[in-house]
């Protein structure tokens, strides 16, 4: 059942239609033959009996008494031309062409009551038949009366123009069920055709619809039920392209908003920035309350001016401008200045070999490390530790936790855009658009960037990058 259903439609009612036209086939050719054989058995099976009855009678009436054997030779002569055996009065067998062996005693009774009797055998693989009469003498007080003599004539019948015949109809059944057979094939890779031209088409628009060409369409032919089928995709996929497009266009309203609200955003908060930093420098001199807040104030505008500048990064990926400004770079030396940079060289501990180089963009490839170590620290527990290993195919970048780790339903979702998983992590600050822009900036270099949960416990956030990009392949 599993084989047949790995087979194509095509081959699958090709397989029907020869299934059906053998058994067709096969059972009439199979009844017509046997039907007819019978017949023409029985037919030259009566014809023989009469025949001999005919000859026999043209032999009436014999004289009284028992035949010497003289007489049963004078029997055998007159009937010379056919195969017979002659029996005596007394039970012998004079025998003539036919070979007594093939006399049952079954044939031998019936005969000997007085009855033509026949029995069909088998002879050289063809069958005959063997027929067995009594020869008549006249007696009783009209001379025209006649009596069984005793004296028994056993013929024997082949079928060879009969079996010629049924061999012949037999070849005539062969070629008929083949040829029907063909034909069957014919017509059935033609109604294949016929059902599998709109199913290809079918299946062919789907996959154009699937690849986001949504302008396609099928040519409905007909008014059959494949008819139908293209006219519900037709209109599913005008419904599709109504909704797409209105959906793209709301994900485009909503792209621009966002840039321009960031782009509008950048220069208030630049000034807003300078300010608090000027404040933030002077808090400590400020009394109590008005301390805590120009820092509340400073930190704030620091998380803000962030989360802009996250945003409109975003939506540069989002309208695919994003580009790399790719340089042969010491990946080790990059790494520490953005550590010391952030100022995270204290907190984090690190294993960054010299002399293994890439050709990345260093600005993208300092967001990527900042945002992992800067989540490493904020959400799990020191020591943190920042690996760099390396090999012919590209390098990698191991940033691990000695936290609780990260729960097995969170981790499908760590990348996602605004994505904070609080219980997971203890407490959460920043945008949430951190990890998924280090993503981002991984696959723009052709890489790839994954989170699991190291043995020991702690989180482990990996960064492959290739050491060439496909750009330059």
């Amino acid at each position: 059942m599993k084989l047949w259903r790995n087979w194509g439609l095509q081959a699958r009612l090709l397989l029907a239609f020869a299934l059906l036209s053998v058994v067709t086939a096969s059972a009439v050719a199979g009844i017509g033959y046997v039907r007819a054989r019978d017949a023409i058995v029985q037919q030259a099976q009566d014809s023989a009996v009469v025949d001999m009855t005919n000859k026999l009678q043209q032999m009436y009436p014999l004289q009284a008494g028992a035949p010497d054997p003289a007489q049963l030779n004078g029997i055998v002569e007159k009937l010379r031309g056919r195969t017979i055996t002659v029996a005596a009065i007394d039970g012998s067998l004079h025998e003539g062409d036919l070979p007594v062996s093939d006399i049952t005693p079954e044939l031998r009774a019936k005969v000997g009551s007085g009855q033509v009797a026949w029995q069909r055998i088998a002879r050289d693989g063809v069958t005959a038949l063997v027929i067995g009469s009594q020869l008549r003498i006249t007696g009783g007080s009209k001379r025209s009366q006649t009596f069984p003599s005793g004296i028994e004539v056993y013929e024997l019948r082949t079928f060879d123009n009969e079996s010629e015949t049924i061999a012949g109809l037999a070849r005539d059944a062969w070629l008929t069920g083949g040829g029907g057979l063909l034909l069957a094939m014919l017509l059935a890779l033609l109604a294949a055709r016929s059902v599998l031209r709109p199913v290809h088409e079918l299946q062919r628009a789907a996959h154009r619809l699937g690849e986001g060409d949504l302008d396609t369409r099928l040519t409905v032919r007909g008014g059959d039920e494949l008819a139908a089928v293209a006219g519900t995709f037709n209109s599913t996929a005008e419904s599709l392209q109504k909704h797409v497009g209105e959906l793209r266009r709301m994900e485009a309203d909503a792209r621009r908003f966002v840039a321009d609200v960031s782009h509008e955003l950048r220069t208030p908060l630049a000034a807003m920035t300078a300010v608090t930093d000027m404040l933030d420098a002077e808090s400590e001199r400020l009394p109590g309350v008005s301390g805590q807040a120009v820092r509340l104030v400073s930190r704030e505008t620091h998380n803000l001016t962030r989360l802009v500048n996250d945003l409109i990064e975003v939506t540069r990926f989002d309208s695919g401008t994003a580009s790399l400004a790719l340089d042969d770079i010491d990946l080790a030396d990059a790494i520490r200045a953005t550590l010391r940079t952030r100022g995270f060289t204290d907190e984090v501990e690190t294993d960054l070999p010299d002399g293994i180089r890439a050709r990345v963009d260093p600005r993208r490839l300092d967001v990527i490390v900042a945002n992992l170590v800067g989540n490493a620290l904020r959400h799990g527990e020191a020591p943190v530790t920042v690996r760099l290993t390396g090999d012919a195919a590209g390098v990698r970048v191991e940033v691990a936790d000695s936290g609780p780790g990260l729960d097995e339903e969170v981790l499908p979702h760590v990348f996602q855009r605004f994505y904070k998983a609080d219980s997971a992590r203890g407490r959460s600050e920043g945008s949430g658009l951190g990890l998924a822009i280090s993503w981002e900036n991984t696959r723009l270099h052709g890489g790839q960037l994954t989170a699991a949960n190291a043995p020991g416990g702690g989180a482990v956030f990996t960064v492959w990058l290739p050491r060439t990009t496909e750009a330059e392949q």
